[in-house]
C-alpha cells in the first residue's frame, strides 16, 4: 500500500476525517482476491511504512479505514486470515479510533493495547467462545478456505493433533474469537460436513437460492454466511440432523461471527427448507425438454459440473451417468496395504483391527490390502500409519503396481512419482532388492515420498530425483528395465475421494493434460531398456486421457507394442485391448487406467532424411550390430548435412514379441 503523506499536518486530517488516503492501483482491494504482494503484510513493506510514519496513530486510522473488522481482512469477499496491522502496543495519544469488534470478541491484545497497529512480538488472546457449536465454526472457516484454495476437502480426522490446533487458529484469527477444542465426535463431524457440503454445493446453492428470495440476494451474499447456510441445509437435508438444533446453532453462529442481522436472514431462510421438507416438496428441477435442459437439471441434482453430466451422458447414456454421480456422492471407502517389510502380514492387520473394532473386509483382488469404511481415526490414534505398518493406498493403484509387476533385481524408473505410494509398494515387492529411481517435478512431495520410503524401510532401494521428466530424459543416458509413468491427468476417476476436485476442473483442461500427457510418454519412452516395459497409467475415466493417448503414442513409436495385462490382473479388470481399467461402480473402488508396453528388443529402425534429397532406412537385427550401425549412420548423416530421426516403419504384433521372449 503506497499512501503518500507529506507532513503530520496531512496525519491529523487524516484523523479528522479532512481528507481520505486514495491507495494506489497495486493496493486495489477489489482488483485480485490471490496476490498479497501489494499489501503490506511482508516485513519490508511494514518496515518502510512504519519509517515513514513513525507513530501507531496512523496505523490504527489506516487499519480500520481498509479493514472494517481488524481481525481479518478481505478481497472481493476472500479471508486471509489476519490484518496484516494487528498486535500494536497502544496508540500515542488521541482518541482510540479502533473499530469495535463484532460480539465474541476481545478489542485489546494481551497487554491492554488495541488490536490494530504495526506488528508486535505480542499475540492476540480471544475469549473462549461456549455457546457456538466448534464442529460448526470449524467447518464453515474450513469451508471458505477449500472455496479460495487455500485448503483441500481431505478428511481432518486423517491429520492428527497438530492439524486440528492450526483448525482452531484458523478460527480465531477469521473469526476473531475461540470455540472450545475438537472432540473426537467434532472431528467426525467436520469431516462429513466439509465433505459433503463441498460435494453438495451446486445441489445446496440451488436451493438456498430458490429460498432467499431471488438471484440477487444470493449473488450478493457474504461468504462466510453462505458457508453457514450450506452448513444447516446439508444438516437438515442429508445428515438428518434435529431441525430445531440446526437452525438454533447455525443462527447463533451468524450472529456471533458475523451480526444479528445476518443470524435472522439464516433463521428464516432454514426455517422455510424445514417447512418444505416437512411437505417433502423440495424446488429442484425436473429433467426435461432438450439434451441441455436435461443435463443443467441432471448436474444440478447430482451435483456436479454440466461439462462432465454432458460428457458422461454421452459415452455411458444417461442410466450409468447417474449411476457414477450417485458414485462420487457417496462417503468413500478406503483401503489399507500392510507393510511387509515390518514383517507384518495382513492376517496380522486384520487381528489390530479387531481388536481396535474397526469393520472391514479384506480385499478380493490384493493379498495385501484390507478395505474399511470408517476407524481412520481409531487407526492414526493406535500409530499404525506413523510407524510405517500399513499405509493408506487404493486398490486401483495397487493393481497399477500389479501390471508393472516389479521384481527383485529390476532396475525401474517411476516418473511423477510423489508423494510415492506406488514406488514403495513396489520397493516392497522388489524385496528390497533393486533400485527405484522417483522422478517429481514437486520438491515438497519429494519430501514426502522420502520421509514415506524411510518409514516403510525402502529407502535403500528409492533415489528421489527432482526433476522434470522431459529435461531429464534428455540430460540423463540412464535406461530401466521398467518405467512407469503415472502422469498427470483429469482425477475424473477418484472424484469421490476428492470431493473439491470436480469444482476445481474445467473441460479446457483436457486439452492441456492431453499434450502434458503426450510429452511425458514420449519422454518416459527413451528410459526404457530394448525389450524393456513401459507402463502409462491415469486415475481418470475418460478415453480421451487413456486409449486415445496410447493410440497416438504407438503411432509415433513404432517400436513399441501393447502387451495384454491379463498375466497381472484378474479378469475383470482387462479390456478388450488388453488395457487395465478400473470401473468405480462395478468394482467399488477408484477409477483407473493402465496400458503395459514393450520395446522390441531384435529390430532397430532408423531413418535419415536428408533435405528430402534422398532417405535411408536401415533395419538391423540383433542390439549389438545395430548399436555399431547406428554410429556408422550418425557419421553419414553428419557428412551429408542430414538430421537423425527417431521412429520406424514397423510393428510388431503381440504374438511375434511373444515369439521373441520365448
Amino acid at each position: 500500500m503506497d499512501i503518500n503523506l507529506t507532513s503530520i499536518k496531512t496525519i491529523e486530517q487524516l484523523l479528522n476525517g479532512a481528507i481520505y488516503p486514495i491507495p494506489n492501483k497495486s493496493c486495489d482491494l477489489q482488483k485480485d482476491g490471490r496476490s498479497e504482494d501489494a499489501y503490506p503484510s511482508q516485513a519490508a513493506g511494514r518496515a518502510d511504512l512504519e519509517r515513514k510514519m513513525e507513530g501507531t496513530l496512523f496505523w490504527s486510522y489506516v487499519s480500520s479505514y481498509c479493514f472494517p473488522n481488524p481481525n481479518h481482512y478481505t478481497r472481493r469477499g476472500r479471508i486471509f486470515g489476519p490484518c496484516p496491522f494487528d498486535s500494536i502496543a497502544g496508540a500515542s495519544s488521541g482518541t482510540d479510533r479502533t473499530p469495535k469488534l463484532h460480539s465474541g470478541t476481545s478489542s485489546n491484545t494481551a497487554d491492554g493495547g488495541p488490536v490494530c497497529g504495526p506488528p508486535s512480538s505480542r499475540k492476540k488472546t480471544h475469549k473462549v467462545n461456549t455457546e457456538v457449536s466448534p464442529h460448526r465454526a470449524v467447518s464453515a472457516v474450513r469451508l471458505l478456505r477449500i472455496e479460495q484454495g487455500g485448503a483441500f476437502a481431505d478428511l481432518l480426522s486423517d491429520k492428527g493433533r497438530k492439524a486440528l490446533k492450526n483448525e482452531m487458529d484458523y478460527v480465531e484469527r477469521t473469526l476473531g474469537f475461540r470455540t472450545r477444542d475438537l472432540e473426537d465426535r467434532d472431528v467426525r463431524l467436520v469431516s462429513d460436513v466439509v465433505g459433503g457440503a463441498v460435494r453438495w454445493r451446486r445441489y445446496l446453492d440451488h436451493l438456498i437460492m430458490s429460498l432467499c428470495n431471488g438471484e440477487k440476494t444470493f449473488r450478493d451474499m457474504e461468504p462466510l454466511l453462505l458457508q453457514i447456510l450450506r452448513i444447516g441445509f446439508f444438516e437438515i437435508i442429508k445428515l438428518g440432523m434435529p431441525p430445531y438444533a440446526v437452525v438454533d446453532e447455525n443462527v447463533r453462529l451468524a450472529k456471533v461471527s458475523l451480526r444479528p442481522g445476518a443470524g435472522n436472514m439464516v433463521n428464516g431462510i432454514l426455517r422455510k427448507l424445514v417447512l418444505h421438507k416437512e411437505k417433502n416438496f423440495l424446488p429442484l428441477p425436473k429433467v426435461e425438454g432438450d439434451e441441455r435442459a436435461q443435463a443443467r437439471a441432471l448436474a444440478t441434482i447430482h451435483s456436479h459440473p454440466v461439462w462432465m453430466v454432458r460428457r458422461w451422458t454421452k459415452s455411458l447414456g444417461q442410466e450409468e451417468a447417474v449411476k457414477l454421480m450417485n458414485w462420487n456422492n457417496t462417503d468413500p471407502s478406503f483401503c489399507l496395504r500392510v507393510n511387509l517389510q515390518k514383517g507384518y502380514t495382513r492376517a496380522d492387520l486384520v487381528m489390530m483391527l479387531k481388536e481396535m473394532k474397526v469393520p472391514h473386509k479384506v480385499s478380493m483382488y490384493l493379498d495385501d490390502f484390507v478395505r474399511l469404511r470408517t476407524g481412520m481415526q481409531a487407526i492414526i490414534q493406535a500409530g499404525l500409519l506413523k510407524e510405517g505398518l500399513c499405509s493408506v493406498q487404493d486398490e486401483s493403484a495397487g493393481l497399477v503396481v500389479s501390471v508393472v509387476d516389479p521384481q527383485p533385481g529390476e532396475s525401474i524408473i517411476d516418473c511423477c512419482a510423489a508423494p510415492g505410494g506406488k514406488a514403495v509398494f513396489m520397493a516392497s515387492r522388489m524385496r528390497s532388492q533393486g533400485r527405484i529411481w522417483a522422478v517429481d517435478i514437486n520438491k515438497a512431495r519429494l519430501r514426502v515420498l522420502k520421509e514415506t520410503s524411510k518409514i516403510h524401510n525402502v529407502d535403500t532401494v528409492i533415489t528421489a530425483i527432482h526433476a522434470d521428466l522431459r529435461l531429464f530424459c534428455v540430460n540423463h543416458l540412464m535406461k530401466a528395465d521398467k518405467v512407469l509413468l503415472d502422469a498427470p491427468c483429469s482425477g475424473l476417476g477418484v472424484l469421490s475421494k476428492r470431493a473439491d476436485l470436480r469444482w476445481n476442473r474445467r473441460l479446457e483442461d483436457l486439452g492441456q493434460l492431453k499434450q502434458l500427457q503426450d510429452e511425458l510418454l514420449d519422454s518416459a519412452s527413451r528410459l526404457v531398456k530394448p525389450g524393456g516395459i513401459l507402463v502409462y497409467s491415469t486415475c481418470s475415466i475418460d478415453p480421451e486421457e487413456n486409449e486415445e493417448r496410447v493410440a497416438a503414442f504407438l503411432l509415433r513409436h513404432r517400436e513399441f507394442a501393447v502387451e495384454s495385462v491379463h498375466r497381472f490382473v484378474p479378469a475383470g479388470f482387462v479390456s478388450a485391448n488388453g488395457f487395465y481399467n478400473s470401473d468405480p461402480i462395478k468394482h467399488s473402488m477408484d477409477g483407473s487406467f493402465a496400458a503395459r508396453l514393450i520395446r522390441s528388443q531384435l529390430i532397430l529402425s532408423i531413418s535419415i532424411d536428408r533435405n528430402l534429397e534422398d532417405r535411408l532406412q536401415i533395419q538391423v537385427a540383433g542390439v549389438k550390430s545395430s548399436e555399431k550401425l547406428t554410429e556408422e549412420v550418425k557419421e553419414k548423416g553428419e557428412r551429408h548435412g542430414g538430421e537423425e530421426k527417431s521412429g520406424g516403419a514397423f510393428n510388431h504384433s503381440n504374438e511375434m514379441l511373444k515369439k521373441e521372449d520365448k
